[in-house]
């Protein structure tokens, strides 16, 4: 295991697991900044938000990758509000070890989907290191040709035929179950507009992509993929709405 990813996962267990506020002098530096829309930068800040965490308050962390100096969790928050909200979170670790960096996306957890699958569901564990940079290449250029580039025509260049597993609350498995989510979403007055891909994160059969774009209204994307034998076979996602405001000025991405 890295140790940036050893950093992230020791630090959120204090943090957000024993909900110890002295976690933030342990783990955080002092310049942390922040792109999250729930707290503005610093210390002080996030041990502000650790400090006001309620006794029903738990996080349970489904997947997480590591690539360099960024790691990222995907997992369900308890006790946010009053329903789960669905997460991926990215940390950047700097040269002390410290949290230095962190943007997130959440959105509400649904209990009945069009796959029948959950948001966080399915294969969890990175075992196929050795295909990290061949996955990172694929992902990147699917997502910049088809989604930014809106080029469907080499889909099935980069996703399974035979296998597409998906997490998308509205869209079915396969190729043709995300080909009629779109088109209701396309009725709905909500096309699917990719314009800049920010972060590629990739470790194993696992690449996570943050993007900005537009969903009837401007969003940020979380796209996490699993690959397998060279096409993309499973897809999870939260797409989050680009707030007006933030507690900070280092916008979302």
């Amino acid at each position: 295991m890295s140790n940036a990813k050893n950093t992230v996962l020791q630090a959120t267990a204090e943090l957000f697991g024993d909900k110890d506020p002295s976690a933030v002098d342990r783990w955080v530096a002092a310049n942390y900044k922040q792109h999250s829309a729930l707290a503005a930068d610093g210390p002080e800040a996030l041990r502000a938000l650790v400090a006001g965490l309620g006794e029903d308050f738990r996080y349970e962390g489904a997947r997480v990758i590591a690539d360099g100096d960024l790691v990222a969790l995907h997992g369900t928050y308890h006790g946010f509000g009053p329903d789960p909200l669905v997460g991926f979170d990215v940390f950047r670790v700097d040269a002390e070890g410290k949290l230095a960096e962190h943007w997130d996306a959440l959105t509400p957890q649904v209990e009945d989907t069009a796959s029948g699958r959950s948001q966080t569901d399915g294969p969890a564990a990175v075992t196929k290191t050795d295909t990290t940079d061949a996955n990172r290449v694929l992902v990147s250029e699917f997502a910049e040709k088809v989604l930014v580039g809106a080029d469907y025509s080499v889909l099935t260049d980069y996703i399974s035929t035979a296998t597409y597993h998906q997490h998308n609350t509205e869209a079915a498995d396969g190729l043709d179950g995300f080909g009629a989510a779109a088109a209701e979403w396309a009725d709905q007055g909500k096309l699917l507009v990719y314009k800049k891909v920010h972060k590629v994160i990739a470790e194993g059969e696992f690449v996570l992509t943050q993007s900005e774009g537009e969903f009837g209204a401007p969003v940020a994307y979380y796209d996490l993929f699993r690959v397998s034998d060279g096409r993309i076979v499973e897809h999870w996602d939260v797409i989050t709405p680009v707030p007006a405001e933030l507690p900070h000025a280092n916008g979302l991405f």
